[in-house]
């Protein structure tokens, strides 16, 4: 009841929210004024084109991962005060979200953010009495926090300069100001962003944070918190007048960086969930290459690039709430069927789990990039994009931009290499591992929204001229010009979309006809099932399988340089051998250096200063005398020394 009534909330919000938005995309700015206080002064509310796409795409996402929510929290019913923290983190955790689109004074922001951070902290560490859990949700805190922190100084730095908390002061100082100032300030809120988004070197928070979480948040942690932040970066470039060409090649190159060094750790990930946290770090690259390449356009004038590189990365935005909340779903599906999201021990739930199956092998094609299905789309803009910027780009820029179509096939290839380990070994083949339960395929009514999910995904693969023509405000906010847009994207993308849109159709009709013949010839014939031929060998097992770490061996072998390891193994020893074991973990390079190195160098330091904490009352009692004559002290000194300065500037 408890989950029915959050539910019924956000469902109800997201009616009113979404009517709202659908009147932006149409054109019409919805703007509202609420009174404040003394301190924020007044709060605009303004649901543009760029809200308006954001909030439909945070509508669609929890209301599908509400309802799977409702099935997944009944495993945790009769942990009454844990489900009730959770429903009413949930409900705030939306509100807060969909607020942020709307909010347009920086106070306000900053308490709607606050909220978001909390109560996903909140929905994270659900199962808090896992030590695990419990530190990957005070990691996304800490960091989360360092993101406040930069937010709150750009903002600061704005109303100092200007007296107001309305975003439109950002743009009144940062016309005002020189190139660099402006740009400074635009790095100050990208940074601050990018952490809450993932880019690296500000991702090591979501490795943790997307496993820790019930298998609901984790696709909405995916789908749409990590999104806050693009929603962030976008809403600067529309406020903040700085050189868009310098923005457009600093984008491209830390998202390049995050999109080659998400999927190469995607690929060596053992645990289901945290291979598919690495994957929102590589595509929250692909996401900031279409930023980039949009910026580029407008740095340089050029509006066709600047409209393909926004509308990739909009549309993206889109596709990958779309395919990745399928992905982590259909992930906790498998969890809650087997208790593990260790790939090794998996296999052979194809046979137990069909529509499972079928749904995450849909969200797989789709993150790959794999047409019929949208992922190829949104890609296929951002490279018509990139040999747009080819026709009129100098030398360096030519240079640059071959290294970003190289760096983006290659996330494309690694994706699909990736994907089709996670899939076929947690998937086909035999279980590698006897439960001692049994597995089997969650009820119709929790798949529900799963192929509602996957309708999205393919319809957008089959028809993205709708949703294209839907994107046009949107990106006319930043080109500027109405119609612009819409000559634009039919020119450079529906010509060439329409086609591939057509053919793909036509395969799929046709396969299904095949699938259909084939049925109906076979339909009075009796099917046989037996064991595939073992080539001699009259004792096969399981475990001469592949396994996961086996399967992607000779990757792990090329990229050996640029990934850490580490191992445990029992080796075979003997004519007759006890049990062997081998297990290899991945870790994150960039997390040793910039996160455990001066955390390690910190708690060195502070050891140094132990001896301070003896236990002793009377040493405790003598710091609060120290303290209180400093308090008292250290003011007359300051105030003698000014008088002493000033004495000898009159001398």
């Amino acid at each position: 009841m408890k989950g029915i009534i959050a539910f019924t909330i956000v469902l109800l919000n997201s009616l009113i929210s979404g009517y709202l938005a659908i009147q932006s995309l149409t054109g019409e700015v919805v703007s509202y004024s609420l009174p404040g206080s003394v301190i924020t002064g007044q709060i605009p509310v303004r649901i543009d084109a760029l809200s308006g796409w954001f909030i439909v795409i945070i509508n669609f996402v929890f209301i599908t991962g509400g309802w799977y929510g409702l099935f997944y929290m009944n495993a945790y019913k009769g942990q009454r005060k844990k489900v009730s923290l959770h429903a009413i983190s949930f409900v705030m955790l939306y509100t807060a979200i969909v607020s942020l689109m709307a909010i347009q004074n920086s106070i306000a922001f900053l308490i709607a953010w606050e909220i978001m951070m909390f109560s996903a902290f909140l929905c994270v560490t659900f199962e808090h009495e896992k030590e695990i859990t419990l530190r990957a949700g005070i990691n996304y805190l800490i960091q989360s926090h360092i993101c406040v922190v930069l937010l709150v100084v750009g903002f600061l730095w704005v109303f100092f300069k200007t007296g107001s908390y309305d975003f439109q002061a950002i743009t009144t100082f940062s016309s005002t100001q020189t190139g660099s100032v402006a740009l400074f300030l635009f790095i100050l809120f990208f940074v601050g962003f990018a952490i809450k988004s993932g880019f690296v070197p500000f991702h090591t928070w979501l490795p943790y944070a997307h496993p820790a979480a019930p298998a609901h948040i984790s696709g909405i942690m995916s789908g749409v918190i990590i999104k806050c932040g693009i929603y962030g970066i976008l809403r600067m470039l529309l406020l903040i007048k700085a050189d868009f060409t310098s923005i457009g090649y600093m984008i491209l190159t830390i998202s390049l960086i995050s999109g080659l060094y998400g999927v190469m750790l995607a690929i060596v990930q053992h645990d289901l969930k945290k291979l598919l946290a690495y994957h929102s770090v590589e595509n929250i690259g692909i996401i900031g290459i279409g930023i980039g390449i949009g910026c580029i356009g407008m740095g340089t004038g050029n509006l066709v690039i600047a409209s393909l590189g926004f509308a990739a990365a909009l549309l993206h935005t889109a596709n990958h709430a779309l395919f990745k909340s399928l992905l982590f779903f259909t992930a906790g599906m498998v969890y809650q069927a087997t208790h593990t999201l260790n790939i090794e021990h998996l296999g052979g739930l194809i046979k137990k789990m069909p529509q499972t199956t079928f749904l995450f092998l849909i969200a797989a094609v789709a993150i790959s990039g794999i047409p019929p299905f949208n992922g190829f789309i949104s890609e296929f803009i951002i490279y018509t994009g990139l040999y747009q910027w080819l026709q009129s780009a100098a030398l360096g820029s030519l240079i640059f931009i071959l290294f970003l179509i190289l760096g983006l096939v290659l996330i494309g290839g690694l994706a699909m290499l990736c994907f089709t380990k996670a899939f076929g070994i947690v998937f086909l083949g035999n279980a590698r591992k006897e439960f001692q339960h049994e597995v089997k395929e969650g009820p119709f009514l929790q798949l529900l929204p799963f192929y509602f999910i996957a309708f999205f995904i393919l319809f957008i693969g089959v028809f993205p001229q709708l949703f294209l023509h839907i994107l046009q405000r949107p990106i006319e906010l930043f080109t500027g010009i109405h119609g612009v847009v819409n000559k634009t994207l039919q020119g450079e993308a529906f010509g060439v979309l329409t086609h591939i849109s057509i053919a793909v159709l036509g395969l799929i009709l046709l396969t299904l006809m095949i699938f259909l013949f084939r049925r109906w010839v076979l339909r009075k014939r009796m099917v046989a099932i037996g064991s595939t031929w073992g080539c001699g060998y009259i004792a096969p097992t399981a475990k001469l399988q592949y396994t996961a770490g086996s399967f992607v061996r000779s990757y792990v072998k090329l990229n050996k340089p640029t990934l850490l390891f580490s191992k445990k193994e029992k080796g075979v020893i003997g004519i007759f051998p006890a049990e062997s074991t081998y297990e290899s973990h991945a870790y994150d390079e960039l997390e040793k250096w910039l996160i455990d190195k001066p955390v390690k160098a910190f708690k060195s330091l502070l050891k140094r200063f132990l001896f301070i904490q003896n236990g002793s009352l009377q040493s405790y009692i003598l710091y609060g005398v120290l303290f209180i004559i400093g308090v008292i002290f250290i003011p007359m000194i300051f105030d003698t020394i000014s008088w002493f300065i000033d004495f000898l500037k009159r001398l």
